[in-house]
C-alpha cells in the first residue's frame, strides 16, 4: 500500500513500502571485532512528568531492547550518549539504569560497558575537586555494578579546565583508582558544543595530543578510546600513534564501515549509536568479516552509510530522536516518546525519510506494522493518505 511521504517543500512523494524484511538471525560472540551497540532508553509514556523534569523510564521495554542486542551478539555500551545523557536522562535515573542492565547483562551473559560522567554537578561554576568526586562517584557506580567503565567526556570539566594540564590530573587521578582497564571517550561539539575544547585546546592537533599523553602515562588502566569526531583520517592518524594493546573504538557514525573493515596498518572496533537500530544487520556483516571476507562485510553495512548519516545529520546531537523513531517502527516499543519530550526534536520529513532508508534496508521485521505505524504518525501531522 503506497505512502504519501512530506518533502521540506511541503509537497508528498509517493512511496511503496517494501514487503519483506531482511533475513538476519542470533549468533555466536565475534570473533575479529569488538563491538558495542550504545543503547538508547524508552520512556515511560504514562509518567505526569515535563521535559525539564525527572526522566520516567519504562524499565520492561529498555531492559527487552538489551537483550535483542545481546541476543545478536553485541556489547551493550549503557547510558551513554545515545541513552540521553545529559539531554533528559538525569544522574539518578541513569545510576538505576546501570544498575538494572548490569543485572540482566549477568543474566544473559551479555558484555556491558557503562558511562561515567559527572552530570550530577548542576552548579553553574565547580572545583576540579569536585569535578573529580562527582567522576569517582559514578566510577563506583559502574565498578560495584560488574560493569566495564567508560570514562566520558564532561561538560563541567571542559567549563572548569583551564588547558591540558588539569585533564591530565583529572584524568590520571581516576586512571590511578580505576579497579579494571576503562574506556576513554572522546565526543566531539557536534555531539555536545558544550565540549568545544576539551583536552585543553579547540586544536584538534594539540588536544590529540594530550589525549595522547593521557594515555601513554597509564596504558594498563586503558583497554581502549572511543573517538566520536566524525573525522576519519583523524581516527586513523589516532589510531595508529595508540601504545600497543589500546584499542580504537570508532564512534564515527559517518565512515564507520571503513573504519572497521581497517587497512593494513590496523582497525578499530566499533562503539557505535548507529548500531542501535542497525544491530542485527551489523552483526551480520561483522560476522562476515570474521572469515577474513571484507568485501562482503562492506557490501553489507556500506549501503547502512545514508540512513546513518540522515539520522546524525546536524543538529548533531539530535540523533537519538530518529534513534527512538526506528526503534518504535520496528516493534521495540509501544510508543513513539522520549524522556524529555525530545521526540519533538526533528522534523515530519525527517522522520519521512529515516522510515523510507531504514525501510529500504529491511530493517523492520514487521514491515506491515512499521507501515501503520508510520501511516498513523503522519496522519497524526495532518498528513492524509
Amino acid at each position: 500500500m503506497t505512502l504519501h511521504l512530506p518533502n521540506p517543500d511541503g509537497t508528498l512523494r509517493a512511496y511503496e513500502p517494501r514487503t519483506e524484511p531482511m533475513t538476519v538471525s542470533g549468533g555466536s560472540a565475534f570473533t575479529s571485532r569488538t563491538v558495542f551497540s550504545a543503547a538508547h532508553v524508552v520512556a515511560d509514556p504514562y509518567a505526569d512528568t515535563s521535559p525539564d523534569g525527572p526522566a520516567a523510564v519504562d524499565w520492561d521495554a529498555t531492559l527487552a531492547f538489551r537483550r535483542h542486542l545481546w541476543s545478536h551478539g553485541l556489547g551493550v555500551a549503557e547510558a551513554m550518549d545515545t541513552a540521553q545523557r545529559g539531554m533528559g536522562l538525569d544522574w539518578p535515573t541513569a545510576a538505576e539504569l546501570i544498575r538494572r542492565s548490569a543485572a540482566e547483562a549477568k543474566q544473559a551473559g551479555g558484555r556491558i560497558a557503562c558511562g561515567v560522567g559527572t552530570d550530577q554537578l548542576t552548579a553553574t561554576t565547580v572545583t576540579l575537586a569536585e569535578v573529580r568526586s562527582a567522576y569517582e562517584e559514578q566510577l563506583a557506580v559502574v565498578e560495584e555494578s560488574g560493569a566495564q567503565a567508560i570514562l566520558m567526556a564532561s561538560r563541567a570539566l571542559a567549563a572548569t579546565a583551564k588547558g591540558p594540564d588539569d585533564y591530565l590530573e583529572v584524568y590520571g587521578h581516576l586512571l590511578r583508582q580505576a579497579a579494571e582497564p576503562v574506556i576513554l571517550h572522546w565526543l566531539g561539539p557536534m555531539f555536545d558544543p558544550a565540549l568545544d575544547g576539551y583536552w585543553g585546546s579547540s586544536d584538534l592537533d594539540v588536544a590529540t595530543d594530550t589525549f595522547l599523553e593521557v594515555i601513554a602515562a597509564h596504558p594498563d588502566k586503558v583497554d581502549g578510546i572511543k573517538v566520536s569526531l566524525l573525522d576519519a583520517q583523524r581516527e586513523i592518524d589516532l589510531r595508529r600513534r595508540l601504545p600497543q594493546g589500546v584499542r580504537c573504538y570508532t564512534g564515527d557514525d559517518f565512515n564507520y564501515p571503513e573504519l572497521i573493515a581497517g587497512d593494513d596498518q590496523g582497525f578499530s572496533h566499533a562503539l557505535l549509536g548507529i548500531f542501535d537500530p542497525l544491530g542485527p544487520l551489523a552483526a551480520q556483516a561483522v560476522r562476515v568479516l570474521d572469515t577474513g571476507d571484507t568485501e562482503g562485510f562492506r557490501a553489507l553495512l556500506d549501503p547502512t552509510v545514508a540512513l546513518s548519516r540522515h539520522l546524525f545529520q546536524t543538529p548533531t546531537r539530535y540523533y537519538k530522536t530518529g534513534v527512538v523513531l526506528l526503534a518504535w517502527l520496528a516493534g521495540h516499543q509501544s510508543h513513539f516518546t522520549m524522556v524529555g519530550g525530545l521526540q519533538s526534536a526533528r522534523s515530519l520529513p525527517h522522520f519521512a525519510r529515516a522510515y523510507e532508508l531504514a525501510d529500504g534496508l529491511g530493517l523492520f521485521p514487521d514491515p506491515k506494522l512499521a507501515q501503520e505505524r508510520m501511516r498513523n504518525l503522519l496522519s497524526l501531522y495532518g498528513v492524509n493518505q
